[in-house]
Protein backbone atom coordinates (compact mmCIF):
# COMPACT_ATOMS: atom_id res chain seq x y z
CA UNK A 1 0.00 0.00 0.00
CA UNK A 2 1.45 3.42 -1.02
CA UNK A 3 2.60 5.78 1.31
CA UNK A 4 1.75 9.10 0.93
CA UNK A 5 2.69 12.57 1.48
CA UNK A 6 0.16 15.43 1.07
CA UNK A 7 0.01 18.90 2.25
CA UNK A 8 -2.06 19.97 5.75
CA UNK A 9 -2.82 23.25 6.70
CA UNK A 10 0.51 23.24 8.61
CA UNK A 11 2.78 21.66 6.51
CA UNK A 12 3.12 18.31 5.29
CA UNK A 13 0.45 15.17 6.50
CA UNK A 14 1.65 11.17 6.28
CA UNK A 15 -0.90 8.61 5.05
CA UNK A 16 -1.67 5.75 3.66
CA UNK A 17 -3.73 5.42 -0.16
CA UNK A 18 -5.23 2.46 -0.94
CA UNK A 19 -6.66 3.18 -4.93
CA UNK A 20 -9.09 0.40 -6.78
CA UNK A 21 -8.98 -0.24 -10.33
CA UNK A 22 -11.83 1.32 -10.82
CA UNK A 23 -12.49 4.85 -11.86
CA UNK A 24 -15.76 5.65 -10.00
CA UNK A 25 -14.92 3.78 -6.69
CA UNK A 26 -16.29 5.26 -3.86
CA UNK A 27 -14.22 6.59 -1.33
CA UNK A 28 -13.12 6.44 2.40
CA UNK A 29 -11.48 8.60 4.98
CA UNK A 30 -10.15 6.62 8.02
CA UNK A 31 -9.65 9.12 11.09
CA UNK A 32 -7.20 7.60 14.01
CA UNK A 33 -7.78 8.35 18.01
CA UNK A 34 -6.49 10.67 19.90
CA UNK A 35 -2.64 11.77 19.28
CA UNK A 36 -1.51 12.53 23.00
CA UNK A 37 -3.16 9.12 23.96
CA UNK A 38 -0.68 6.90 21.70
CA UNK A 39 -3.46 7.30 18.50
CA UNK A 40 -2.10 7.03 14.97
CA UNK A 41 -3.38 5.52 11.86
CA UNK A 42 -1.88 1.99 12.38
CA UNK A 43 -4.49 1.81 15.59
CA UNK A 44 -5.56 -1.81 15.06
CA UNK A 45 -9.27 -0.36 14.53
CA UNK A 46 -8.18 2.20 12.48
CA UNK A 47 -5.84 -0.28 10.41
CA UNK A 48 -9.14 -2.63 10.09
CA UNK A 49 -11.80 -0.40 9.11
CA UNK A 50 -9.56 0.92 6.50
CA UNK A 51 -9.02 -2.81 4.98
CA UNK A 52 -12.37 -2.92 6.02
CA UNK A 53 -13.69 -0.73 3.29
CA UNK A 54 -11.13 -1.25 1.00
CA UNK A 55 -12.54 -5.11 0.43
CA UNK A 56 -15.73 -3.76 -0.44
CA UNK A 57 -14.39 -1.62 -3.20
CA UNK A 58 -13.68 1.68 -1.84
CA UNK A 59 -10.55 3.73 -2.35
CA UNK A 60 -9.50 4.20 1.09
CA UNK A 61 -6.89 6.97 2.63
CA UNK A 62 -6.20 7.03 6.58
CA UNK A 63 -3.68 9.53 7.42
CA UNK A 64 -1.46 11.15 10.88
CA UNK A 65 -2.78 13.78 12.28
CA UNK A 66 -0.40 17.03 12.77
CA UNK A 67 2.43 16.34 14.63
CA UNK A 68 1.96 12.27 14.55
CA UNK A 69 4.23 10.11 12.88
CA UNK A 70 6.16 12.23 9.92
CA UNK A 71 3.00 14.70 9.63
CA UNK A 72 4.22 18.30 10.31
CA UNK A 73 2.61 20.42 13.01
CA UNK A 74 1.65 19.90 16.46
CA UNK A 75 -1.48 18.92 18.77
CA UNK A 76 -4.42 21.38 18.41
CA UNK A 77 -7.30 20.18 20.59
CA UNK A 78 -9.11 18.92 17.78
CA UNK A 79 -9.03 22.30 15.94
CA UNK A 80 -6.66 21.59 13.89
CA UNK A 81 -7.10 18.09 13.58
CA UNK A 82 -10.65 18.83 11.63
CA UNK A 83 -8.46 20.89 8.83
CA UNK A 84 -6.15 18.33 8.70
CA UNK A 85 -9.29 15.65 7.94
CA UNK A 86 -10.60 18.15 5.49
CA UNK A 87 -7.31 18.68 3.61
CA UNK A 88 -6.89 14.67 3.55
CA UNK A 89 -10.93 14.38 1.98
CA UNK A 90 -10.15 17.44 -0.53
CA UNK A 91 -6.49 15.02 -1.63
CA UNK A 92 -8.73 11.86 -1.44
CA UNK A 93 -11.63 14.06 -3.86
CA UNK A 94 -8.49 15.00 -5.87
CA UNK A 95 -7.29 11.97 -7.37
CA UNK A 96 -10.70 10.56 -7.46
CA UNK A 97 -13.14 13.25 -8.98
CA UNK A 98 -15.57 10.51 -10.60
CA UNK A 99 -16.78 8.60 -6.89
CA UNK A 100 -20.25 8.70 -6.22
CA UNK A 101 -20.13 7.99 -2.88
CA UNK A 102 -17.63 9.61 0.24
CA UNK A 103 -17.63 8.18 3.79
CA UNK A 104 -15.91 8.55 6.52
CA UNK A 105 -14.98 6.81 9.39
CA UNK A 106 -12.90 7.12 12.68
CA UNK A 107 -12.34 6.12 15.99
CA UNK A 108 -13.18 7.52 19.47
CA UNK A 109 -11.49 10.98 19.31
CA UNK A 110 -11.24 9.94 15.24
CA UNK A 111 -15.23 10.13 15.42
CA UNK A 112 -15.77 13.25 17.10
CA UNK A 113 -13.58 14.40 14.38
CA UNK A 114 -15.49 12.63 11.65
CA UNK A 115 -18.72 13.93 12.72
CA UNK A 116 -17.76 17.77 12.38
CA UNK A 117 -16.29 16.71 9.15
CA UNK A 118 -19.71 15.56 8.14
CA UNK A 119 -21.20 19.58 9.00
CA UNK A 120 -18.67 20.87 7.14
CA UNK A 121 -18.97 18.94 3.70
CA UNK A 122 -22.46 18.11 1.49
CA UNK A 123 -20.80 15.05 0.26
CA UNK A 124 -20.36 12.85 2.58
CA UNK A 125 -22.79 10.44 1.80
CA UNK A 126 -22.15 8.08 5.02
CA UNK A 127 -20.42 7.40 8.51
CA UNK A 128 -19.08 5.26 10.43
CA UNK A 129 -18.61 6.34 14.00
CA UNK A 130 -16.43 3.80 16.34
CA UNK A 131 -16.87 4.53 20.04
CA UNK A 132 -17.31 7.87 19.59
CA UNK A 133 -16.41 9.45 23.10
CA UNK A 134 -19.62 11.32 23.66
CA UNK A 135 -18.81 11.46 27.40
CA UNK A 136 -15.84 14.01 26.54
CA UNK A 137 -16.46 15.93 23.63
CA UNK A 138 -19.57 17.97 23.24
CA UNK A 139 -21.75 16.41 19.90
CA UNK A 140 -24.62 18.87 20.06
CA UNK A 141 -22.76 20.62 16.23
CA UNK A 142 -24.69 17.72 15.17
CA UNK A 143 -28.18 19.75 14.75
CA UNK A 144 -29.35 18.44 12.51
CA UNK A 145 -26.78 15.61 11.33
CA UNK A 146 -26.42 15.48 7.60
CA UNK A 147 -26.59 12.56 6.65
CA UNK A 148 -27.37 8.64 7.70
CA UNK A 149 -25.16 6.67 9.90
CA UNK A 150 -23.90 3.99 11.91
CA UNK A 151 -22.72 4.33 15.49
CA UNK A 152 -21.20 1.66 17.14
CA UNK A 153 -19.51 0.75 20.76
CA UNK A 154 -19.35 -1.79 23.42
CA UNK A 155 -20.72 -2.43 26.27
CA UNK A 156 -17.45 -2.74 28.58
CA UNK A 157 -16.15 0.63 26.74
CA UNK A 158 -14.88 2.37 30.25
CA UNK A 159 -13.29 5.22 28.15
CA UNK A 160 -16.51 6.16 26.54
CA UNK A 161 -19.72 4.75 28.45
CA UNK A 162 -22.44 3.19 26.65
CA UNK A 163 -24.84 5.46 28.48
CA UNK A 164 -23.35 8.75 27.08
CA UNK A 165 -23.10 7.15 23.98
CA UNK A 166 -26.68 6.09 24.46
CA UNK A 167 -28.13 9.61 25.22
CA UNK A 168 -25.80 10.84 21.73
CA UNK A 169 -27.95 8.39 19.65
CA UNK A 170 -31.15 9.27 21.26
CA UNK A 171 -30.37 13.07 20.58
CA UNK A 172 -29.71 11.89 16.57
CA UNK A 173 -32.82 9.42 16.57
CA UNK A 174 -35.37 12.73 16.56
CA UNK A 175 -34.30 14.14 13.62
CA UNK A 176 -35.99 13.77 10.24
CA UNK A 177 -34.67 12.42 6.76
CA UNK A 178 -31.73 10.53 7.89
CA UNK A 179 -31.40 7.26 10.09
CA UNK A 180 -28.49 6.70 12.92
CA UNK A 181 -28.19 3.00 13.66
CA UNK A 182 -27.06 2.23 16.22
CA UNK A 183 -25.16 -1.12 17.38
CA UNK A 184 -23.48 -2.00 20.53
CA UNK A 185 -20.99 -5.00 20.76
CA UNK A 186 -22.12 -6.95 23.83
CA UNK A 187 -18.46 -7.69 26.09
CA UNK A 188 -16.53 -5.23 23.86
CA UNK A 189 -14.39 -2.73 25.27
CA UNK A 190 -13.33 0.59 24.38
CA UNK A 191 -10.40 -0.80 21.87
CA UNK A 192 -12.45 -3.76 20.65
CA UNK A 193 -9.76 -6.45 21.88
CA UNK A 194 -9.93 -9.65 20.82
CA UNK A 195 -12.41 -11.34 20.51
CA UNK A 196 -14.31 -8.44 19.56
CA UNK A 197 -12.72 -6.89 16.71
CA UNK A 198 -13.92 -9.36 14.02
CA UNK A 199 -17.76 -8.98 15.55
CA UNK A 200 -17.29 -5.10 15.43
CA UNK A 201 -15.66 -5.22 11.62
CA UNK A 202 -18.36 -7.56 10.57
CA UNK A 203 -21.13 -5.09 11.61
CA UNK A 204 -19.34 -2.45 9.71
CA UNK A 205 -19.34 -4.57 6.53
CA UNK A 206 -22.70 -5.18 6.84
CA UNK A 207 -24.01 -1.89 7.41
CA UNK A 208 -22.23 -0.39 4.68
CA UNK A 209 -22.72 -2.83 1.86
CA UNK A 210 -26.78 -2.64 2.71
CA UNK A 211 -26.51 1.32 2.66
CA UNK A 212 -24.51 1.37 -0.97
CA UNK A 213 -27.18 -0.89 -2.59
CA UNK A 214 -29.80 1.56 -0.82
CA UNK A 215 -30.56 4.80 -3.86
CA UNK A 216 -31.72 6.72 -0.76
CA UNK A 217 -28.89 8.52 1.35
Amino acid sequence: MPEVIFPGPEGRLEGRYHPQKEKDAPIAIVLHPHPQFGGTMNNKVVYNLHYAFYNMGFTVLRFNFRGVGRSQGEYDQGVGELSDAASALDYLQSMNSNSKHCWVAGFSFGAWIGMQLLMRRPEITGFISVAPPANMYDFSFLAPCPSSGLIINGTADRVAPPADTANLVSKLHEQKGITITHTEIEGADHFFQDPYMDTMIGNVTDYVKRRLTETSR
